[in-house]
């Protein structure tokens, strides 16, 4: 058969398979993409993060519109310093797009953590967290800061702002595909913190006990993450906490970093635009849909 009768074979049977499967198709695609286009970046992950905090001494005449806008609008948040924590294995440079795109929306002061790949203890790094805050805070003149947290950094940031007081440090916490009610693939992790993240573990324990925290949560989660199982542990429920959740359609675990649609929500999330989102216990789609619960 020649090519032009397999691109031809191949899309008969696209059009014929059900919708969930070409969704999933093109999910694990886009993981793959995002995959590898990280792999060339990884490398310069590992270089110390250059120009510390100092980074937003802004002439709005030099801006994008869109960049004056939100200045304007919430230069308060414009200034406040966001501070970036990637996932298990991982380092800065997952946040590459994130960062360009917030840095789009006129944040100025954006860090990113590296944390050990070989992290076994989420308490011991949430506590290593709390120095890096005080850190930028200090230098910034900031009293507070923005933290969004990717998988495992989701959970240590959460860890940090719930029980070892960081929610006086930290005004609002995105967490993007973070396990927040464990993961049944963590029972398969050859790591030790892979048992802290399985359901029902001790520290899974800890953080479901009553809380006080100041802090305003967003968890954004997708309903094609291969690595949170069930996607709905991504959601963050808690009786004691603020929480807007939002779904995403149709993205990877991976991917969650690299999607315009989950950057612009995150975007909106450290802004005033936030406060049109839905709050608490009524977990929605970032395009509005209401999303069923369990």
């Amino acid at each position: 058969m020649s090519l032009r009768g397999w691109v031809s074979l191949g899309s008969s049977v696209l059009r014929r398979a059900p919708a969930a499967l070409v969704n999933g198709t093109l999910a694990a695609g886009q993981e793959l993409v995002w995959l590898g286009a990280h792999a060339l970046t990884y490398p310069v992950g590992l270089l110390a993060e250059q120009g510390g905090t100092d980074d937003s001494r802004y002439r709005t005449d030099t801006l994008s519109p869109l960049t004056r806008g939100l200045i304007l609008a919430d230069i308060a948040a414009a200034g406040r310093p966001v501070v970036l924590v990637h996932g298990i294995g991982d380092n800065r440079s997952a946040f590459t797009i994130l960062r360009r795109t917030l840095r789009r929306r006129g944040f100025g002061r954006i860090v990113t953590v590296n944390y050990s790949p070989l992290t076994s203890d989420v308490r011991t790094a949430a506590a290593a967290l709390a120095g890096h805050v005080e850190r930028v805070c200090q230098q910034s003149g900031y009293e507070q800061v923005f933290l969004v947290g990717h998988s495992l950094g989701g959970i240590i940031a959460r860890y940090y702002v719930q029980c070892l007081g960081g929610d006086a440090r930290v005004g609002t916490l995105v967490t993007l595909g973070s396990p927040h009610a464990g993961s049944q693939l963590a029972r398969m992790a050859p790591l030790l913190v892979g048992r802290q993240l399985r359901p029902n573990s001790p520290l899974m324990r800890e953080l479901a006990g009553p809380a006080r925290c100041s802090t305003r949560f967003v968890a954004i989660y997708s309903d094609r993450d291969e690595v949170v199982v069930p996607n709905s542990s991504a959601r963050l429920e808690h009786p004691d906490l603020s929480v807007t959740a939002l779904q995403v359609h149709g993205v990877g675990h991976l991917s969650l970093l690299a999607n315009s649609t989950v950057a612009h929500a995150v975007a909106a999330a450290l802004t005033s635009e936030a406060d049109r989102l839905e709050d608490q216990s009524d977990p929605r789609s970032i395009d509005g849909t209401p999303v069923p619960a369990g």
